[in-house]
């Protein structure tokens, strides 16, 4: 039996007694017991809140009948519609597949989705729930969400307020995500038309990718406090994301093989005891650079603090406080476009693909999957990745050719862009004819 993570045995300080803390159609329910706190009566308190899970799971829970004396019953009734099928006769006499409210769905769908989820991310979830979802869908049989509900919550919840004046699109398409999860789950467990059919998301703005040049990053390095000197210059050459360079602990630094061993973030100032995703979990090579700040770190540690780098008060960096107690104002100070925190991992990004890095290399001190996001997103910042000058093609063929009569010029990328397709595969038939130019051997 899964139990739902917003579910739980709590003591009341004031009586030490214990009682039971879950939500139930939306609504979170305290239900107070006479038991005091032991071992014994939690075991008792934390079996009644199985049941009364599992329960719900199935649509069958009655709160009068397990909370009789409570205020509660009398507002939640008769239990909850059952969560299989039931056949019923519509108005106009055509029998219809009855479907749960999507109150008691939703909340079955969080439970059953809430294992495999990160903390912030069933955070992000109940939020929505609760704000968004359930008071608008929540008193409706969840098979019965029509398209044109759904088209309408969305441009509801487009006027709400948000940083920059309304939602933007990101937010909107985060928050029309669950709800497309939820019905379309519903859809196939109870064989109804998934109200999303043919809702696509909003478009949104391709990434905003402003890395530093290398330049500003030296005055970066040489006008930020001291104390934060070291953090940014292993954030700017490691690519580290926020929460895990936050995150990172002495027991993750490998001196003796230079390694950074990503293993735990820090999320809204809790360890997370996993990375992003299973590609985030990586040994970062320690550039030299890097290791000295290291090492600069570690001379200056307290034993009794895990953090690699820690805030004053010995907890990891508040991402918020260093973002506008330190960031902002040190890129004021140096006249220097304003741009988030998260640059310093695209900056690293740029650097390595200009250093002629291997892009699979780069993949993997990053956390990416593959090389595609690389490519799609930051090799416009280095002009010999884009190709778009011809200059590597035809240097090469230039190489190849240089000792036959058809190559009397050396080619440019001009060339390149006059020729035909037959010239061109002419050219590159007759290149691999060619065979290894002279000196391959040699150099490799």
């Amino acid at each position: 039996m899964v139990v739902s993570p917003m579910a739980k045995v709590r003591v009341r300080p004031e009586t030490g007694t214990l009682y039971l803390d879950f939500f139930y159609r939306g609504v979170r329910c305290r239900e107070q017991t006479a038991l005091p706190d032991t071992p014994e009566n939690r075991k008792k308190v934390q079996s009644l809140l199985n049941r009364v899970q599992k329960d719900m799971a199935q649509g069958a829970f009655d709160y009068a009948a397990v909370f009789p004396g409570s205020p509660r019953a009398a507002q939640f009734g008769t239990p909850a519609v059952g969560l299989r099928p039931t056949v019923q006769v519509a108005d106009s006499g055509a029998a219809k597949a009855a479907t749960p409210l999507f109150t008691d769905f939703a909340e079955l769908w969080f439970l059953e989705m809430s294992p495999q989820w990160r903390r912030l991310h069933r955070s992000c979830v109940r939020e929505v729930l609760n704000k968004n979802l359930l008071p608008t869908f929540g008193s409706r049989p969840v098979g019965e969400v029509t398209k044109a509900e759904v088209l309408a919550f969305r441009a509801q919840i487009a006027q709400l307020p948000g940083r920059k004046g309304t939602l933007g699109n990101a937010r909107i398409n985060k928050i029309m995500c669950f709800l497309r999860q939820i019905l379309n789950e519903a859809a196939d467990r109870f064989e109804v038309t998934p109200a999303f059919r043919g809702v696509k998301p909003l478009k949104q703005k391709k990434t905003d990718v402003q890395p530093f040049s290398l330049d500003e990053v030296n005055r970066i390095l040489e006008a930020v406090r001291p104390d934060y000197r070291n953090y940014l210059a292993t954030r700017f050459f490691t690519g580290m994301r926020t929460g895990e360079i936050n995150g990172l602990q002495w027991k993750y630094v490998d001196l003796e093989r230079s390694l950074i061993l990503v293993r735990e973030t820090v999320v809204a100032g809790e360890v997370e005891d996993d990375a992003k995703s299973q590609s985030s979990v990586r040994d970062i090579p320690m550039q030299p650079m890097v290791r000295e700040a290291i090492l600069a770190q570690q001379r200056a540690r307290d034993p009794a603090v895990p953090w690699v780098f820690p805030s004053r008060e010995g907890g990891p960096i508040d991402a918020h406080n260093f973002t506008n107690r330190v960031w902002y104002p040190l890129l004021r100070y140096l006249e220097l476009e304003k741009r988030r925190p998260y640059q310093t991992r695209h900056t690293a990004a740029t650097l390595m693909l200009a250093s002629g890095e291997n892009p699979e290399w780069i993949a993997r001190t990053l956390g990416h999957t593959n090389t595609d996001m690389l490519f799609r997103v930051y090799s416009r910042y280095v002009p010999n990745l884009t190709r778009q000058d011809g200059r590597a093609f035809a240097g090469l063929i230039n190489s190849r050719l240089a000792d036959k009569e058809e190559a009397t010029a050396p080619m440019t990328p001009a060339d390149l862009d006059t020729m035909s397709p037959e010239q061109l595969r002419a050219a590159l038939a007759q290149l691999l004819k060619a065979g290894p130019s002279p000196g391959k051997e040699a150099r490799d």
